[in-house]
């Protein structure tokens, strides 16, 4: 799968196009259909009980899968996600959790793709598993 973003130019449409979210993640690697970003989880991500919100890891596997389409496409600011399946398997604590996204299928209207969320000091254990399909907006 050819590459039209790397993770310099990811990583600069993310701090231009969504500052809300600088510093909440980072980007790990990027080689398509791959990308694999960071969540850094801090107090802000938890919820009562020490565990990282189901809201964040959603929140996780929307951008990085997001980030997944425009490595692939280019820089389209209104691709949007029309579908998540997301299954929560593990509490994870604070820290830096990982998204590993594969993009499944990159069509004119829509995209396909499916992640995993893994702690990073257990990258063994799933901590979660998701499935998004972004519409992709005509005359991209």
């Amino acid at each position: 799968m050819e590459m039209k973003m790397d993770a310099v130019a990811l990583q600069t449409f993310l701090e231009r196009d969504f500052p809300q979210v600088v510093g909440d993640f980072e980007f790990v690697e990027v080689a398509p259909p791959f990308v694999t970003m960071v969540l850094l989880a801090s107090n802000k991500h938890l919820r009562p009980g020490g565990t990282v919100s189901g809201p964040s890891m959603f929140g996780l596997v929307d951008v990085c899968a997001y980030f997944c389409i425009l490595a692939a496409l280019g820089p389209v600011a209104l691709a949007v996600t029309t579908n998540c399946s997301i299954d929560f398997m593990r509490k994870p604590a604070a820290g830096r959790l990982l998204c590993r996204m594969e993009l499944l299928k990159l069509g004119r209207t829509l995209a396909v793709c499916e992640g995993r969320i893994f702690g990073e000091t257990a990258a063994d254990k799933i901590v979660a598993r998701a499935s998004l399909t972004y519409s992709i907006p005509p005359n991209h």
